[in-house]
């Protein structure tokens, strides 16, 4: 009698007997599959004994997912404080800034009492003079010691006096400028709000006390004279204020000399000095701190050897070595006229003048 492996008909003829067959488990003959019961499920059988062939998808939610919903609140939170951030900027908005007051400039040009003195050597009358022992460029305007004040941080001070700074040397040193063919070095500087004040005092130069480039910058008279000695002399000072919440000042006093020859002139051609003191007035806002640019309010300009007659509105018209002033003062002044500026001249003493 067979095993409970067994095909019902007993072993095969020709194939391995008991345990020694290891694929007896897995092989059958057509006895076997012919003995075999096979039933299939009826519909409803399958249906109640057994998971559906197709799987039911989860019925969809009417409204946002959670997934959605922190979505729009992390965007209308982002949204929010991007508006809350816009009002309450730390620099202020364009619209809430105060206006900004033109330029108030004044040029005064100083008379010799003699001769202009000269020399061959520009190093020379440089040591011959109260010059002497100034900074050559732009290192006789250095950076003071700075300190926050009570709105503004240490940080701010020094954009403020680093641009005041950059103002200067751009108009004071700047070889292009001083000749008369730029401007753009020290307009890049100024606030936008003056930047039409400025065009027009180059487009339409007066002695207006408000539209003379020689109170912008310095530029001599390009057909008169030249520089003998790119190393200028410098000295001064520079200190910042807090004048309100909103507003830092910072006042400039400084004197440059120039060492000039007459335009065209050889090498060895007689060279006189030239000299020019600048007291300016900056203010800056937050916005100007923040774009590197200022407001220059005040400019106060004494300059000499120079001739009282001749207009120095437009260019400096110095008095170079040997040569003595025109007779006559400065150009009338009409008391009756409104919105002028009264004409000024003052005489160049001679301490201020090298020994030669």
């Amino acid at each position: 009698m067979g095993g409970p492996g067994d095909p019902p008909e007993g072993t095969p003829e020709g194939g391995p007997a008991g345990g020694e067959d290891e694929y007896r488990s897995v092989v059958f003959d057509e006895s076997f599959v012919r003995a075999a019961r096979l039933q299939e499920y009826s519909a409803q059988e399958r249906m109640a004994d057994h998971a559906p062939a197709v799987r039911r998808r989860p019925p969809l939610h009417r409204g946002l997912t959670r997934q959605a919903l922190i979505l729009v609140l992390l965007i209308a939170l982002a949204f929010g404080t991007a508006i809350y951030m816009g009002i309450r900027h730390p620099y202020g908005s364009p619209q809430a800034r105060r206006p900004i007051e033109p330029l108030r400039m004044t040029v005064i040009p100083l008379v010799p009492q003699g001769k202009v003195p000269g020399s061959a050597d520009a190093e020379q009358l440089y040591a011959h003079s109260p010059a002497a022992q100034y900074e050559i460029g732009a290192e006789g305007i250095p950076l003071p010691v700075s300190r926050s004040t009570a709105h503004f941080s240490d940080s701010q001070v020094v954009a403020a006096l680093t641009t005041a700074r950059d103002y200067i040397v751009r108009s004071s040193l700047d070889p292009g400028v001083l000749r008369g063919g730029q401007v753009r070095p020290a307009r890049a500087l100024l606030d936008p709000d003056q930047l039409d004040q400025f065009d027009q005092s180059f487009d339409h130069p007066a002695a207006d006390g408000r539209h003379a480039p020689t109170g912008w910058l310095i530029r001599l008279d390009a057909s008169r004279a030249e520089l003998a000695d790119r190393k200028i002399r410098v000295q001064g000072s520079l200190q910042a204020a807090e004048t309100d919440a909103a507003t830092l000042e910072v006042t400039a006093d400084h004197t440059f000399v120039y060492a000039l020859r007459a335009t065209g002139a050889p090498a060895g051609a007689p060279v006189s000095l030239f000299t020019v003191r600048r007291e300016l007035t900056f203010r800056f806002d937050r916005d100007d701190l923040r774009t590197h640019q200022a407001q220059l309010v005040v400019s106060y300009v004494q300059a000499g050897p120079m001739s009282c007659a001749e207009d120095s509105a437009d260019s400096l018209r110095p008095l170079l070595a040997g040569q003595i002033a025109k007779a006559g003062g400065p150009a009338g002044t009409n008391p009756y006229a409104t919105g002028g500026a009264t004409a000024l001249c003052g005489t160049l003493a001679d301490g201020a003048e090298p020994r030669v």
